[in-house]
């Protein structure tokens, strides 16, 4: 086994170097602080590995994303959103009969519990959807403890995934005074998801057959990215046993950021407050370019990828078909592509990789659909979820996992001694 070698005073360090299937190394440090004291400091862990995972594999370099080893753009124009859920959690596709069961338990397991309405009934008209997903997806855990039952975990996962969507779409409801549409158990999950949007009683609403083939392919897109904000903190709440509803729970909270899965919600805004300035988007970007300027176009570049994020790629495409199927007359949508075009051959941009991402492209998209801005970071959240969950129980799974416990150098005052209110 290779090793580094940390030299910290006059002592020298040996520790273990590990190789992932793709080449990625790391160097081993658990047992530094326990030999040395002494600790690795890592302000954001943009350097640091937390766990050893064989679900996703980034190359930002070379803009490269996969799901178990299968190509992004593979699955989002070939699989089906459960096929992927199934896939990230379980490791393999399923076969026929797998999938018509995993399928056929997601539609199943749509409903939920009819006291869950009244919940909706206390929250005001103009809650957030995001805070109404994170309440109720939490509140999930009341209705199914845990129990230690053999299958439950398997149970919950259906239930999650199932459930998710239809209290997400209740939430666009309630926004909007209208009530709520049950699942119904003949549509896809995406198919499902819209009609419970969209539909009202008593008129008829057919899915329109791109808006759900667009939908699956955004929810591939965003099922997993590796390690990030919201992963991190599903992993980091899950390392305590905590059950998978509050574990999931906590990744919703951690999506809502503007900086992470808000960015889509970001762009939109953006867009909206350059077209109330008069649409002079050329302006923008030279506040963009303006280093002593503090404004940042939204829906540019990624942390992670130093080429096209790959899943831009897929999306670009998919936005150009539904735009031009419905003919959108949309001011905002005009301001997109004046800065796409800028942002694909101003040597500014170019240079610096700062490509439109997933968040300016599938920001375009939900607003095409008629999705409104503020559910954005929910269909965001939809995506996610198996990801999240295919961390949670890999975790869980893990023998050697450990409660997850981040160290740090403190910076406040020495011992003091306290002194009494009435001498300060």
């Amino acid at each position: 086994m290779s090793t580094a070698k940390i030299i910290l005073g006059e002592k020298e360090y040996e520790l273990p170097v590990v190789v992932g299937t793709e080449n990625e190394v790391g160097i081993h440090t658990t047992k530094f602080r326990g030999q040395s004291g002494a600790i690795t400091l890592d302000p954001g862990f943009g350097s640091t590995g937390s766990c050893e995972s064989g679900i996703t594999f980034i190359n930002g370099e070379e803009g490269i994303l996969r799901y178990r080893g299968y190509a992004i753009d593979e699955l989002a124009e070939k699989a089906s959103f459960p096929e992927v859920c199934y896939l990230l959690i379980y490791g393999e596709l399923p076969n026929k009969a797998q999938l018509e069961k995993f399928s056929d338990d997601l539609t199943r397991h749509s409903l939920i519990h009819e006291d869950m309405k009244k919940f909706y009934e206390g929250f005001p008209a103009n809650a957030h959807p995001m805070a109404i997903l994170s309440s109720m997806v939490c509140s999930l855990s009341t209705y199914y403890p845990e129990t230690g039952e053999p299958g439950e975990d398997d149970l919950n996962i259906i239930r999650l995934l199932a459930k998710a969507k239809t209290i997400a779409a209740f939430a666009y409801k309630k926004s909007i005074g209208q009530p709520f549409i049950y699942p119904k158990n003949d549509l896809s999950y995406s198919a499902n998801f819209l009609n419970m949007m969209f539909a009202v009683p008593a008129e008829p609403y057919t899915v329109d057959p791109i808006f759900e083939s667009t939908l699956n392919k955004l929810l591939i897109l965003h099922a997993d990215h590796e390690q990030n904000c919201s992963t991190s903190a599903v992993r980091l709440v899950g390392s305590s046993h905590a059950n998978i509803f509050a574990s999931m729970t906590s990744g919703i909270c951690a999506l809502w950021g503007p900086l992470h899965g808000g960015a889509n919600q970001a762009v939109i805004e953006m867009l909206t407050m350059i077209h109330n300035d008069g649409g002079d988007y050329k302006k923008y970007v030279k506040k963009a370019q303006d280093k002593s300027d503090d404004f940042k176009l939204m829906g540019f570049g990624h942390r992670v990828y130093k080429n096209f994020d790959p899943r831009a790629r897929i999306l670009k495409a998919a936005a150009g078909e539904i735009l031009e199927k419905m003919g959108v007359n949309d001011p905002l949508l005009d301001v997109a592509r004046q800065l796409e075009e800028v942002a694909l051959n101003d040597d500014y941009f170019v240079q610096r990789k700062l490509y439109p991402n997933v968040d300016f492209y599938s920001g375009i998209i939900y607003r095409a659909m008629g999705i409104p801005t503020e559910m954005f970071t929910v269909m965001f959240a939809l995506g996610r979820l198996p990801g999240w969950i295919s961390h949670w129980r890999e975790m869980r799974n893990d023998p050697s996992m450990r409660i997850g416990r981040p160290r740090q150098i403190y910076t406040g005052p020495q011992g003091r001694t306290f002194v009494p209110v009435e001498s300060r």
